[in-house]
């Protein structure tokens, strides 16, 4: 089962496992909470739940962990199954912790049964004063010794509705004393008098996460079930549950979550974005959710190699959004056609041309693994370049076009600057070129050798288009650890919108699946915003990392 590449912890774990005969097939699920989208950080745990069963065999759950109907809504649910398929993964079960309600029901009867689990009617605050402290041990509730049948009575009328939220709760008998403080008689059912996405009105009591979770996995014979950091201190309770209950001996491990630069991953803190109106919605672009890394033109190849890039380690780390950025660069230099747009134009004129139009042959990639093929670009006298293609007085080192400079347009002639025009307020409007007729691309016989090749869109036959040029969410690296308030540090250039960009023609039949490198720009794909009559383009990543960091 080795491969060259050294194992992580994880999967020296399940390979000791299968090869010992522990498990005949390893069994793992993805339970995401039906309560927001998911995030690159989860991208992280899919690609490691489901990747393990590819690589070793087995199945991968899919199961919603829906025990708390205030938060849920299908919504949620039908965008995390799109996520994890987009991301190229299929479930072999999709479940519900609600599927589990009767059972999960009659295991907290039978630890009342077995006089470990009781009902209390302490408030809140009186629950948390007896708590005690991470050094001191908590006191023993005033309901801790109720008999068993007073226990399952309450617990049944609970069930039937008797009783109004908060009114009781039941609560795991363990021990008080424990180091764990969560050992100290969790709660694990609650009243709550709402509609279940699923169930409906059937429950007005619901399991708390830690209840529904490890049952839960056992019920699905879940051989490794794989959480992040701050369940280390969750997995005695998990064992404990599954011990006194006498089921399937599902095992917890658990591994380092992704951080990362520059954003927030806490769901709460993507939700306040949100509902504020300080993101267009949770796939805005700039939002580091699936779906939106999916709107803004990431492929999953590129998700899965940044989450296969950075590993899995028992030890928190921070990674640079930079690495992300890196990973879609990559892929997409190999597969995105180029073409040419003018983000903010200015006027050629060849002043010498006077062919009217001709088809030019541009390559559509040349990195691509099948040459890529190529595309007809018309060409005309007037044209669309890039204003920061001239300058009236060159700097040093210049190769663009200049009073008297020569340059190569993008797979068409080389031309000379003649002249230029202003207008009354001394802006540069027009510039009069000559061309070399010899010096088509690919069959040049001038003899002129020059060192710029710039851009362009023929002015006849260029289409527009508005393009979003998306940038970092936060200006702070780590807006989470910042003193105040996150949202200070929102970056307030992350998304400068371009009205009007011309572009070449073909890009008029761009799909919302295509990938496009607007030469020497970035790239780009075409937003679902767009309509027939006004496309919409997002910058998914510019060609280099030009991110300038805070002093």
């Amino acid at each position: 089962m080795s491969e060259e590449k050294s194992l992580n912890f994880i999967e020296e774990i399940v390979e000791n496992d299968l090869n010992s005969g522990k498990y005949e097939t390893l069994v793992t699920r993805f339970p995401p909470e039906p309560n927001g989208y998911l995030h690159i950080g989860h991208a992280k745990a899919i690609c490691l739940n489901f990747g393990l069963t590819q690589k070793y065999g087995g199945y991968t759950n899919l199961r919603f962990d829906d025990t708390n109907p205030v938060t849920e809504k299908t919504e949620y649910v039908n965008s995390q199954q799109e996520d994890i398929k987009w991301l190229g993964f299929n479930w072999k079960h999709e479940l519900y912790a609600s599927d589990y309600f009767d059972q999960l029901y009659s295991f907290a009867v039978k630890l009342i049964e077995k006089g470990l689990a009781y009902v209390d009617e302490s408030s809140a605050d009186e629950i948390a004063a007896l708590k005690g402290t991470p050094t001191e041990p908590g006191q023993d509730s005033p309901y801790r010794n109720r008999s068993v049948e007073e226990n399952l009575d309450i617990f049944t009328k609970m069930k039937n509705g008797d009783f109004p939220d908060g009114a009781y709760i039941l609560r795991a008998k363990i021990d008080m004393a424990s180091p764990n403080m969560l050992m100290r008689d969790p709660i694990i059912y609650r009243i709550k008098h709402a509609e279940h996405h699923r169930t409906g009105n059937k429950w007005c009591i619901y399991p708390m996460y830690d209840f529904a979770h490890g049952q839960s996995d056992s019920i699905e014979n879940i051989t490794h079930s794989i959480c992040t950091l701050e369940y280390v201190s969750h997995r005695e309770l998990y064992d404990w549950f599954i011990e006194k209950l006498e089921i399937f001996p599902s095992k917890q491990y658990e591994f380092a979550r992704l951080n990362l630069t520059s954003t927030v991953m806490s769901k709460r803190k993507l939700l306040q974005l949100v509902n504020e109106n300080l993101v267009s919605g949770w796939d805005d672009p700039r939002m580091p959710t699936i779906s939106g890394l999916r709107r803004r033109g990431f492929t999953p190849k590129s998700v899965r190699e940044f989450c296969e890039r950075i590993g899995i380690a028992k030890r928190e780390n921070l990674i640079e959004l930079s690495l992300l950025e890196f990973c879609i660069r990559e892929d997409l230099n190999k597969t995105a056609n180029r073409v040419m747009a003018v983000l903010d134009p200015i006027k050629l004129i060849i002043t010498n041309y006077e062919k009217g139009t001709e088809d030019l042959i541009g390559e559509n990639n040349p990195e691509a693994e099948d040459g890529g093929g190529t595309r007809i670009i018309p060409f005309s006298n007037e044209l669309w370049i890039e204003r920061e293609d001239f300058m009236e007085v060159p700097a040093k080192k210049w190769f663009r076009l200049a009073p008297g400079a020569m340059v190569r347009l993008k797979f068409a002639y080389i031309v000379k600057c003649e002249d230029f025009v202003k207008d009354e307020n001394g802006n540069v409007t027009e510039i009069h070129c000559t061309y070399i007729p010899e010096s088509i691309s690919g069959s040049d016989t001038s003899g002129i050798n020059v060192k710029g090749t710039i851009h362009w869109v023929s002015a006849q036959h260029a289409k527009t288009a508005e393009i979003r040029l998306y940038d970092r969410l936060f200006t702070s690296e780590t807006p989470d650890a910042e003193e105040g308030d996150f949202k200070d540090y929102l970056n307030p250039e992350s998304l400068t919108i371009l009205p009007k960009v011309f572009i070449e023609p073909a890009l008029a039949e761009a799909d919302l699946e295509g990938r496009y490198q607007f030469i020497r720009k970035g790239y780009f794909c075409l937003d679902r915003d767009s309509t027939a009559d006004k496309l919409v383009f997002n910058r998914t990543v510019t060609l280099k990392d030009t991110f300038k960091k805070p002093n």
